[in-house]
């Protein structure tokens, strides 16, 4: 028992917390929050929605694939609510669900390059070229089986010359000019501004991702934790992600 406590700690320790909102000394309650990174922008505005509708509370997240975060959810690492980018991580998590997950959203995918286009692409089919460097996520990650899923289903036989932990990390590599081209979801891309160009994947919208969210057993506030779930669920959760180019559920 003593060597269990032991790792759930080391677990929790490990989180890559990040506050929302100032809370400051006068903060007497604390929420943690465990999200895809995609989900990044839009949970931090709503973390920042709830704190302001609840006095005293502060909204902590940790953004990281959705498979990391699944696991550390099911091995009981402290947090109250967990957000994936798809169902299957989501049940990975399954035995420590406090209630039945619901899904607030849906994303698409998009080829992305540097501002600049350097390798002068112009459709998805480009990625076959042998000069052509593109990235990925890794495949245990949603943003990496839904990219691949893509390659195969338009007959892209290129192979990525890296694979990242999560969209984000793809992100940089395009931004920091270490590749042509990347797979992201269309929210990021927008969230990327002028910082990237976009080229359209045939047949995208067949391999649509979708959201859920749940409280989770080990929150130390049950009611608190649910009250976040209602505010991303409900109408201020979806003008917030609608703004930020995600689907509805």
């Amino acid at each position: 028992m003593k060597s269990r406590l032991a790792v759930l700690a080391a677990v929790g320790a490990l989180l890559p917390l990040t506050a929302c909102g100032g809370g400051g000394g006068g903060s007497d309650k604390t929420i943690t929050v465990l999200a895809a990174s995609s989900l990044t922008g839009t949970f931090t505005a709503l973390g920042q929605e709830f704190e302001k509708a609840h006095p005293g509370v502060t909204v902590k997240f940790a953004f990281d694939s959705s498979a990391t975060l699944a696991q550390q959810a099911a091995g009981g690492a402290p947090a109250d609510v967990l957000a994936t980018a798809d169902t299957t991580t989501m049940d990975s998590a399954k035995a420590v669900q406090a209630a039945t997950p619901k899904v607030f959203a849906t994303n698409v995918m998009v080829l992305a390059t540097p501002a600049d286009n350097p390798a002068h692409i112009t459709s998805f089919a480009d990625l076959d070229k042998a000069s052509v460097k593109f990235v990925t996520c890794v495949t245990t990650a949603p943003c990496g089986s839904v990219a691949q899923a893509l390659l195969d289903q338009d007959h892209i036989t290129g192979k990525p010359v890296s694979t990242e932990v999560d969209v984000k990390s793809v992100l940089a590599k395009l931004t920091e000019g270490e590749a042509d081209a990347g797979i992201v979801y269309t929210t990021d891309a927008t969230a990327a501004g002028d910082q990237v160009t976009t080229v359209p994947i045939p047949g995208a919208a067949k391999q649509v991702t979708t959201y859920p969210i749940v409280t989770l057993t080990q929150s130390k506030d049950a009611t608190l934790a649910q009250e976040f779930v209602d505010l991303v669920t409900g109408s201020t959760g979806a003008k917030v992600l609608a703004q930020a180019g995600f689907g509805a559920p």
